[in-house]
């Protein structure tokens, strides 16, 4: 059993990471990779905060569910500094969140990058041949931020996506 992977993947367009999403479909119908869940947040510029959805139609056995997103998207995208004992709660929810590899830098990455105007796939993934899903993304002009990857592999990935022609 091979450990999902979270990556998140940031678009210059708003439009973009749609338009990814579809790519990512064809590589899982093609078994080229095991989608397990997947969201989408876009941002509209002049909007004060993305939407975000779950991309359900996808999601296999693994799928986390709307909480898991929900709770990601909250930290990274609409958690107002809160009280202490409100902020204790998110700080539990967080230590669990580390557990699978999503660590104050994943969020910090994926905050910083996802702006107005802007946006992300998030993809939980296993099973992936690489090189022909770096084949089939290389038309967009995507940034990965974070991923929750060892740091070879990471560098790896960031490789392939960072040589722009």
């Amino acid at each position: 059993m091979h450990m999902a992977t979270l990556t998140a993947w940031v678009f210059p367009g708003v439009a973009d990471a749609d338009r990814a999403v579809e790519t990512l479909k064809g590589l899982q119908s093609q078994q080229l990779i095991n989608v397990q869940d997947a969201a989408v947040v876009s941002w509209e510029p002049g909007k004060k905060k993305p939407k975000t959805r779950q991309l359900n139609n996808m999601t296999g056995v693994g799928a986390m569910g709307g909480a898991f997103w929900g709770m990601l998207f909250g930290l990274i995208f609409f958690v107002p500094l809160l009280g202490a004992a409100v902020g204790a709660a998110v700080g539990a929810l967080t230590g669990s969140m580390t557990d699978v590899g999503i660590n104050d830098d994943f969020i910090n990455a994926v905050k910083q990058k996802v702006t107005p105007g802007t946006s992300a796939l998030f993809a939980l993934t296993s099973d992936a041949v690489q090189d022909r899903v770096f084949e089939a993304f290389k038309g967009f002009d995507a940034e990965l931020v974070a991923s929750n990857l060892s740091a070879d592999e990471e560098a790896k990935l960031r490789e392939v996506f960072s040589e722009h022609d």
